[in-house]
């Protein structure tokens, strides 16, 4: 495998580029820089379309990422120490990273067409929890999240593309307000279940349940909002300790999607 070439002149266009996409006040977001080795690698498994990757002069690229790179045709090449100091000037230094173009959002209609069970989180807009729970839902066979009341604009925000390592493009992840989520899920015929302190089922009585469902949570402050419990068919509770008030709601979906793994492992497409 040939070795990258290397960006020495300020001038090269790559670099106008990469500072562009740094830029937090655009108003459009068609490109979005992904950084790090697992989110890049990941984000090429993916199908994501990048424009290039890029890594630092001092650092070698992992082989596993360089041939990912090549069996897909994206260019990489590497930045020289000088010119990645004036394209970072105050953001911590990726040693690995890309432009990639921002995939086509994700529609409640392409939920349609999956088989495993649906995560709803309503209200919850903490970027590391989101992250972490797409994480979970990929590993664990989810087919797809609805973000209700995130506050993010777009999938493709930095800080969730960290803190899910790369699989926020893994899996369908829908922006959608709570009226169009409600809409779609009663129209859908499918098994409603919201999480709550005092829920009629538990985790157990998932195990058992064999038919695809919708896992509904809320956020840790205020949980589900009174439109989703009321909307919903069946409540859930996760036996704990009295004496905890409550937990993280990464970890308490992350319970839920074990308590389906094996149905939804099952329904995945084979390789």
């Amino acid at each position: 495998m040939a070795s990258p070439d290397v960006i020495v002149e300020r001038s090269d266009p790559a670099v106008q580029r990469i500072i562009d996409v740094t830029k937090h006040s655009r108003s459009v977001v068609r490109t979005v820089l992904i950084e790090d080795i697992e989110p890049l690698l990941q984000s090429v498994r993916a199908g994501v379309e990048f424009i290039e990757v890029y890594g630092i002069e001092t650092t070698p690229l992992p082989d596993d990422l360089l041939a990912a790179c090549e069996k897909r045709g994206i260019p990489v090449r590497l930045l020289a120490s000088a010119i990645a100091n004036q394209v970072f000037k105050t953001e911590k230094k990726p040693k690995a990273f890309g432009i990639a173009k921002v995939p086509r959002p994700s529609r409640l209609e392409d939920l349609a067409e999956k088989s495993g069970d649906i995560v709803v989180l309503d209200g919850v807009k903490i970027v590391g929890n989101i992250g972490a729970i797409v994480r979970t839902a990929f590993a664990l066979g989810a087919s797809g999240i609805v973000l209700v009341d995130s506050d993010l604009g777009t999938i493709a925000d930095r800080r969730l593309i960290r803190a899910s390592r790369g699989y926020v493009f893994s899996l369908p992840i829908v922006l959608a307000s709570r009226a169009e989520a409600l809409s779609h899920f009663q129209d859908s015929g499918m098994r409603t279940m919201v999480f709550e302190a005092d829920g009629d089922l538990t985790i157990g009585d998932l195990n058992g349940i064999d038919e695809r469902v919708v896992l509904m949570f809320g956020s840790e402050k205020t949980g589900p909002s009174d439109a989703f419990s009321g909307s919903a068919a069946e409540t859930v509770s996760i036996p704990m300790n009295p004496a905890a008030e409550s937990l993280n709601v990464s970890v308490s979906a992350g319970i839920a999607l074990h308590g389906r793994v094996h149905r939804n492992l099952a329904t995945l497409p084979q390789a």
